[in-house]
């Protein structure tokens, strides 16, 4: 994407901006050829094969309809969603906010989304593909009238699951009522004993791994139970973190009260902080994907260095475009490089 339609996007509303763009990603007007990555991006991770950390974060392709270009952009891989067993519109409009001078945004979409049924398609078709290759995560929440949450994540799980590389259950943004009592203790245990139960029913979801997507806002005490929890559930992965709705003395755009999870840089130093806590509870057995803030191959290294084995972007791609992402690559192998280590698996952890 040039600077001349990037700077277009900036003047339009930011939904207004999306939606134009994931249209214009749909008519395959990208030519580009995803370059083969450094081998010291490589990794073999849970059964999986990245050919590199940076992934595409959920929420810019909620319907499963763009992940080959993006992926030919340069991520390592994509996750889908927030995806909802029935289609739903979310929350009123406007509900995306820029907060330009920040370098942040602050949405209140309310996992908007076409439904299972439409992203199982588009799913199915890239399955069926023998030339495709690459990792998708599939992330999946509950539609904001159900009355049984539980009931929402299995039928995601069961219906749409086996069609990714992995799975998030998304039980942290902020944008939902509710959903973010499903992190509290008991209510966390039971919707995961459900999930492992459905998974080893199923010969095509038994060897998917699953991740928990988490709040940066939660409390050390409820830190250490999910961190607890996931050790003692055998789950695979935790993703951390979703976005927040604190709000920093420091932010300065006019849009900063706005309602909804801020994301993007104001968020890295939470996140990361958030990173380290549970790399560190978890005792480094537990797989972590970093997200909150990263715009450069420094931040997207501290991540790393900080617990994490993968990493999430989005917020960057929205203020720099999707250049941003050769860029963090190329600052990434530099520095790995620089500090002497062979492969980037060996710089996780390294600053905690």
């Amino acid at each position: 994407m040039s600077n001349f339609f990037l700077n277009l996007f900036k003047q339009l509303p930011p939904e207004t901006a999306h939606q134009l763009t994931i249209y214009l990603l749909k008519l395959k007007l990208n030519k580009t050829i995803k370059k083969v990555d450094d081998a010291i991006l490589n990794q073999r991770l849970l059964g999986i094969d990245f050919s590199n950390p940076v992934g595409l974060a959920a929420g810019f392709d909620k319907n499963a309809e763009v992940i080959v270009p993006m992926l030919n952009f340069g991520f390592g891989f994509v996750e889908v969603g927030t995806i909802t067993p029935q289609p739903q519109e979310g929350n009123k409009k406007p509900r995306i906010f820029r907060l330009n001078e920040d370098l942040a945004i602050i949405n209140h979409l309310g996992f908007n989304n076409k439904g299972s049924l439409k992203a199982l398609g588009k799913l199915k078709a890239l399955n069926n593909n023998q030339s495709f290759q690459g990792v998708i995560g599939i992330n999946i929440g509950k539609n904001i009238n159900s009355t049984n949450a539980v009931d929402d994540y299995l039928y995601c799980l069961e219906n749409i699951g086996c069609y990714g590389s992995y799975i998030t259950i998304n039980i942290s943004s902020p944008n939902t009522p509710g959903l973010r009592d499903l992190q509290l203790r008991g209510q966390i245990e039971n919707l995961v004993k459900k999930i492992k139960k459905k998974q080893a029913e199923s010969e095509l979801l038994i060897e998917k791994p699953i991740f928990i997507k988490i709040s940066p806002d939660l409390e050390d005490e409820q830190l250490r139970d999910i961190a607890l929890m996931a050790l003692a559930n055998n789950i695979d992965g935790l993703v951390i973190s979703n976005s927040t709705i604190k709000r920093s003395n420091n932010l300065i755009s006019e849009n900063k009260n706005e309602i909804g999870g801020l994301s993007g840089k104001p968020l890295f130093v939470d996140s990361t902080i958030t990173l380290k806590k549970i790399y560190t509870l978890t005792n480094g057995q537990i797989p972590l994907i970093g997200v909150g803030g990263i715009s450069t191959g420094s931040e997207c290294y501290e991540k790393i260095k900080s617990g994490a084995s993968l990493v999430q972007l989005y917020t960057a791609l929205i203020y720099q475009g999707p250049k941003v992402i050769a860029k963090i690559k190329e600052e990434l192998v530099d520095l790995i490089k620089t500090d002497g280590y062979k492969n980037i698996k060996d710089v996780v952890g390294k600053s905690v």
